[in-house]
């Protein structure tokens, strides 16, 4: 390994490896066939990258999307490794360029499709020496993971074609389930299995719930105003609703685009290209976008509705902070989005599955303690403290004796004969006048108005709550209407106590935390002085120029943790340059002169 670990420093800039990343490597060197389960940011790409340069012959990477294959053979390029994409967006000429250098042996990595490599299995993979198998996103394997490709079920010919070629399958997200199909699909016998901690300190995580759009606007607009100039990403579930952000924040002056399937190839490629070499700060799109995307200098990631899954909300929350660096989640849950998600299971042919993911993401949204304890033990990875650093644990609720209030609400309920859902219910208690509620007969009710003293907002709140804590649920089958539960019923007829958080008034996050506790152990924390501030200001100057001359992404010539400790540590020679965390040999030739002279500048 100690040959490895000095390609490690060579290609990529680091002298020590991050968890796990060492017996991966060990393993799949030794010819072991692998399944690595590895957060976002993790390092996954490291795992099998370095030894695809240490072994003899050309690492085959099946990779799902055109934009991952070009984002990751632009960065080892950048890094002086040989590494090729053959995918459908090349021209014939070039196509056969790339093959060529692949048969001459002058290629370490090459990227292809689960298609791409079906089409070339017959003609130019048996006149390789292939010294590895890596397929990216491997969840795209099993039927049971949250982004399924059929495509990728071919993939079982590897092991019958090249049953001496070590396979090495990773993804981010995947529970036990999936991970056991993936390896049933690819037919590996004994795979070593790697699942490293899930945990992202420097993620902070936030959920805001029951807020109308017009609320959700302004919290947005100040969240970002708040994170001004910083690269982030806009989850929404539908495409109208990523051009409506779009066009919101456009309209206060803010650069962002809208991305999703419904848009040619050509504007979806012009948007991610915009977000990714930083010419527009916020990308608002749906789940179509970000699947391998590298950009390292993600601040923060916004969720306009829930996800479907807590697979999918860790993967996308994921793309924020991959360098390190305090970043922040911020996702908005409502009742619409569980009828809406409710729609798109019913159309799954997966219901089943996909009825336990959406349970499990609900009370994710609900819960009233720590989010990451949560988040992990979903993973299997039990946590023995509360992280500090999501709105739960900043802002731990108060409880009150809620019995009254509880039976008030399902007294209107059972009154109606269950006919009601979550707006009916509070209009029936606050007593409102609309011509249906009328019409029905229900301001005849006995509950007529037993909840007036409460505002529309608060009992919103308390309903939420009462879903969470299994009092009522919805009923599907009738309307999407509130159905009391025998737990409920228990409240109701005086049986059972109620406990209940107090309904606090949504808050802006914390931009101020204190960034030396224990429970963030891995954020980076630093504070600048004036001088400090102009350099760091300089040399990301320098960065942008130096990435527009070359045509790719600032990311690629150093990722913002690296310019962050060339700010703090202030390296005045190349010698010390080059223990820089991010700058192996070929950054450390091309760059550091021109940073060093920055810096000398600066500091004289």
């Amino acid at each position: 390994m100690k040959e490895i670990k000095q390609l490690l420093k060579r290609f990529f800039g680091y002298s020590e490896f991050r968890t796990a990343q060492a017996d991966i490597i060990k393993s799949l060197i030794s010819g072991r066939d692998c399944i690595v389960l590895m957060p976002t940011g993790g390092g996954k790409s490291i795992c099998f990258q370095l030894p695809a340069i240490y072994l003899k012959g050309t690492a085959i990477v099946i990779s799902p999307l055109v934009a991952l294959m070009k984002d990751q053979v632009e960065g080892l390029q950048a890094n002086g490794v040989p590494a090729v994409a053959l995918n459908s967006s090349l021209p014939d000429k070039e196509r056969q360029r790339v093959k060529q250098l692949c048969l001459d042996g002058k290629v370490k990595l090459l990227y292809i499709s689960p298609e791409g490599l079906m089409s070339e299995m017959e003609w130019l993979l048996p006149h390789l020496n292939i010294s590895m198998f890596a397929i990216d996103e491997a969840h795209c394997i099993s039927h049971w993971g949250h982004d399924f490709r059929p495509e990728y079920t071919q993939l079982s010919i590897l092991k019958e074609r090249f049953p001496q070629v070590p396979i090495i399958a990773l993804t981010a997200t995947a529970d036990k389930v999936t991970r056991y199909d993936i390896i049933d699909q690819l037919k590996i016998q004994r795979p070593k299995i790697f699942i490293s901690s899930f945990d992202r300190p420097n993620l902070s995580l936030n959920v805001m719930r029951g807020l109308l759009k017009k609320d959700k606007l302004a919290t947005i607009s100040r969240f970002i105003s708040k994170h001004k100039g910083q690269s982030g990403i806009i989850y929404c579930m539908k495409r109208k609703d990523t051009e409506m952000m779009a066009n919101f924040l456009l309209n206060r002056g803010l650069s962002a685009r809208a991305y999703h399937a419904g848009l040619t190839p050509d504007l979806r490629n012009q948007a991610q290209n915009e977000f990714i070499n930083d010419h527009i700060s916020v990308i608002c799109a749906t789940v179509a976008f970000g699947m391998g995307i590298d950009k390292s200098n993600v601040r923060w990631v916004i969720h306009y509705n829930m996800p479907g899954s807590i697979e999918s909300y860790y993967q996308e929350i994921g793309r924020a902070g991959r360098d390190g660096l305090p970043s922040d989640t911020l996702l908005f849950y409502s009742y619409s989005d569980l009828i809406v998600q409710r729609h798109f299971i019913e159309d799954s042919g997966q219901k089943e599955i996909n009825t336990i993911k959406l349970n499990t993401m609900q009370r994710f949204c609900e819960t009233d303690v720590c989010r990451r304890r949560v988040l992990l033990n979903y993973f299997g990875q039990e946590s023995s403290s509360d992280c500090g650093n999501c709105d739960v644990c900043r802002n731990p609720p108060k409880r009150f004796d809620g019995t009254l209030l509880v039976q008030k609400a399902l007294s209107a309920i059972v009154r109606t004969d269950e006919h009601i859902a979550l707006n009916m219910t509070i209009d029936i208690l606050r007593a409102s006048a609309r011509s249906e509620l009328v019409q029905r007969g229900y301001d005849k009710l006995k509950t007529y108005g037993a909840g007036r003293d409460l505002s529309y907002t608060e009992w919103r709140e308390y309903l939420y709550q009462m879903l969470q804590l299994g009092f009522i649920e919805i009923d599907y089958e009738r309307s999407n209407t509130f159905h009391v539960t025998p737990l409920g019923r228990e409240v109701l007829f005086g049986k059972r106590k109620a406990e209940m958080a107090v309904y606090r008034e949504p808050t802006e996050m914390k931009q101020t935390r204190d960034r030396n506790s224990a429970k963030r152990k891995n954020a980076q924390v630093i504070a600048f002085d004036n001088k400090t501030n102009q350099l760091r200001s300089s040399l990301k100057q320098l960065r942008k120029q130096l990435a527009e001359k070359r045509s790719i992404p600032a990311y690629l010539v150093f990722n913002d943790a690296t310019i962050e400790e060339l700010a703090t540590v202030q390296p005045r020679t190349l010698e010390d340059f080059a223990h820089i965390k991010g700058v192996g040999e070929k950054k450390l030739e091309q760059y550091g002169k021109l940073f060093i002279s920055v810096i000398n500048a600066i500091l004289k």
